[in-house]
């Protein structure tokens, strides 16, 4: 018998209500999902945990979604990271592509379009998403 393993997510973003509501909603798909609302908080997680996708607010205080994603690319650079962001400027959307992003969605989001994002980050690898 196959055993479905679900799709980890690891979410950083300082926009706690966001992020929490952003994470019920993986939840309730299936998925096993991690918040952190601070850069710092969320390279700690990492330390610990393998996330398979990592969604990424650009703009934070303390340290950018840039700054994160360089640390990221370092440490793991297979890791699939989708940018969701509400401020962001045609230079940190440049570097994030340059950084090898999977995707870039705007805030609000369209839950939708995260959702064909993550299934085709998911398809790509061994855990299915439903």
């Amino acid at each position: 018998m196959h055993e479905t393993v679900p799709l980890s997510v690891l979410i950083i973003d300082d926009e706690e209500s966001f992020a929490s509501t952003l994470a019920t909603r993986l939840e309730l798909r299936g998925m096993e999902v991690r918040t952190a609302f601070s850069g710092k908080e969320g390279l700690a997680i990492l330390e610990s945990w393998s996330p398979r996708l990592l969604l990424l607010d650009m703009r934070m205080p303390e340290m950018s979604g840039i700054d994160v994603l360089r640390i990221v690319r370092a440490r793991t650079p297979a890791l699939p990271v989708l940018v969701i962001t509400g401020h962001c400027s045609e230079q940190d959307y440049d570097a994030a592509l340059a950084l090898g992003v999977q995707g870039y969605h705007a805030k609000p989001l369209d839950f939708e379009e995260v959702m064909k994002s993550i299934r085709s980050i998911a398809s790509s690898g061994t855990a299915p998403v439903e």
